[in-house]
């Protein structure tokens, strides 16, 4: 996979799409960060549904923590994990009072400190809620980059560090979402649909799936 061909694939997937955004709800950073905790191991139309009865009646630190455990667990209740979920949600919306004055902060140190935020977490809140240039590898990611040979690696953080080197800076911002929602929609897991796929004359995959 060379310079010319990347830059290609991502000014196709731009051209489809040109403002990619997460499919998560949210009005806030506060909100995106909660969403993105509660997503994991969950899909992002599950979260929506808990979070469009939580978010109305509490989405700030305090409110959700004002909440207590019992009472957030009971908005979240339908989102796999949400016990454990709860639990991170309440202790990160303490630690966001009384260390970072209720703000989400917008670096990537005190992001990862916070309960139930991890590299992947961090990822998403710096590049969606701040327009940091990260690169959030999800299972999706992980699959179309190795499938497509865009970024191939034996582990989400080799396929983070080389996405960074090798998608062109103009197409670095948004890379992460236009890579998660090809993975999602068209080059899926057990049968990707290379027939529909809008790069697939650029693909490096060897097993193309031609209907």
């Amino acid at each position: 996979m060379n310079k010319a061909k990347r830059t290609e694939i991502f000014e196709r997937l731009k051209a489809n799409n040109p403002n990619p955004t997460t499919e998560l709800e949210y009005q806030s950073p506060f909100e995106l960060l909660i969403a993105v905790i509660l997503s994991a191991q969950a899909t992002d139309v599950g979260v929506n549904k808990a979070t469009q009865k939580l978010f109305p009646v509490a989405n700030t630190p305090e409110a959700i923590y004002q909440l207590g455990l019992e009472g957030l667990k009971s908005y979240i209740k339908t989102i796999g994990l949400y016990n454990s979920k709860a639990e991170n949600v309440i202790k990160t919306c303490k630690m966001l009072m009384d260390l970072h004055q209720s703000q989400v902060p917008a670096n990537r140190e005190a992001l990862e400190a916070l309960p139930g935020v991890g590299r992947k977490t961090a990822n998403v809140v710096l590049n969606t809620a701040f327009g940091h240039e990260t690169m959030a590898v999800d299972t999706h990611i992980f699959r179309v980059s190795n499938r497509t040979n865009i970024a191939p690696g034996k582990n989400v953080n080799q396929v983070e560090q080389k996405l960074l080197k090798f998608v062109p800076k103009p197409y670095l911002k948004d890379a992460h979402h236009w890579l998660i929602l090809h993975g999602r929609y068209t080059c899926i897991a057990r049968k990707p649909r290379c027939g529909s796929c809008i790069i697939e004359d650029l693909c490096e995959y060897k097993d193309k799936i031609i209907d």
